[in-house]
């Protein structure tokens, strides 16, 4: 017994150590993706969005096929299509997102795409007929309080007119109802290929369908100053593509419910990051919605999370399964 212990000791200290350093990535990958969207806010003044997107798309497809180039000749018909079907839908949500956040504020448009895990539930619950526990219910309801307090504004007799409501968020709660048929579909396709191959292909595509659209869906228009470039580097290869390879090797020493709070913290730093460079205030109103919607997330997440830990320590590493998602995917 007394012989054993010191090798156990050894044992465990990694353990902890690599948990305590796959925590401490994840919390820094979460914090760069809700700084992402005070980088873009500050890009979009010097370019065009989806010209934007298409530079930003492409250079994560090729750092992403230089990290999985592997992958290449293992490449099936299967996850061929099975990405492309995911990546159009990764494009429709990028490109209402980021035009969106020309018209809303950072923080406002973190807290409206971060709706898109309670929207998934019940979307299953419509068309697939999957039931929804009474958590995930209790977290829809207080989601669905949030949005109209965040949203619509606070006018005697408006109610719910979508007239009075920003046309900035209004995209952006179009990307969160895409997002949220994404991740249901990467739940499906990542079951039956490889995510690795899934996340190239969709990627992939989502480069070369906002390329396509680019020649004819706007004016571009680009001056190359320094957040322009800062904005595509960050967005493109920091927080994609290098930020999702980190990830991958993190998430194999963290439990799913662990990922899921941490990734419940990006509109939090969206909103700081916000507050910080920009001086962007939610104000009385916005910020108890904001709140509403941050704890329909977290409520919503608790029961979702149950039984998932074991198939995602082995599959998952940033493809999405369940409703512990990749928000480095569908971010802006």
């Amino acid at each position: 017994m007394g012989g054993g212990q010191p090798g156990s000791l050894v044992c465990y200290s990694v353990a902890v150590s690599r948990s305590l350093k796959a925590h401490i990535l994840l919390v820094l990958i979460t914090l760069i993706w809700g700084s992402n969207f005070v980088v873009i806010k500050n890009a979009l003044a010097d370019i065009s969005p989806l010209f934007f997107n298409a530079v930003r798309m492409s250079l994560a497809a090729v750092v992403l096929a230089a990290i999985f180039y592997r992958e290449l000749p293992r490449l099936t018909a299967g996850a061929l299509r099975s990405g492309c079907l995911v990546g159009v839908f990764l494009f429709i949500g990028n490109e209402l997102q980021t035009v969106g956040l020309k018209y809303t504020t950072p923080s406002k448009s973190a807290f409206l795409t971060g709706v898109s895990v309670v929207l998934g539930p019940v979307f299953l619950a419509l068309f697939w007929k999957r039931a929804i526990n009474r958590w995930t219910s209790v977290g829809v309801v207080l989601t669905l309080v949030g949005l109209y307090l965040l949203t619509v504004p606070a006018s005697p007799g408006v109610g719910l007119n979508l007239r009075s409501m920003n046309h900035g968020d209004l995209l952006t709660l179009g990307a969160a109802v895409v997002f949220a048929f994404q991740i249901i579909f990467i739940e499906h396709t990542t079951q039956a290929h490889r995510w690795q191959q899934i996340t190239l292909v969709q990627v992939a595509i989502t480069a070369l369908l906002m390329i396509v659209t680019t020649s004819f869906a706007e004016k571009v228009s680009v001056v190359w100053s320094p957040r322009v470039l800062w904005g595509i580097g960050i967005t493109g290869f920091l927080s994609l593509a290098l930020a999702f390879a980190i990830q991958a090797w993190a998430q194999q020493f963290t439990p799913a419910t662990h990922t899921a709070l941490i990734f419940t913290l990006e509109p939090v730093f969206a909103w700081l990051t916000s507050f910080i460079f920009l001086g962007e205030r939610l104000g009385g109103r916005s910020g108890v919605g904001a709140a509403f919607i941050l704890a329909g997330l977290l409520i919503s997440g608790r029961e979702g999370q149950r039984g998932v830990d074991g198939r995602l320590a082995g599959s998952r590493g940033g493809a999405g399964a369940t409703w512990v998602m990749d928000p480095g995917l569908i971010e802006p």
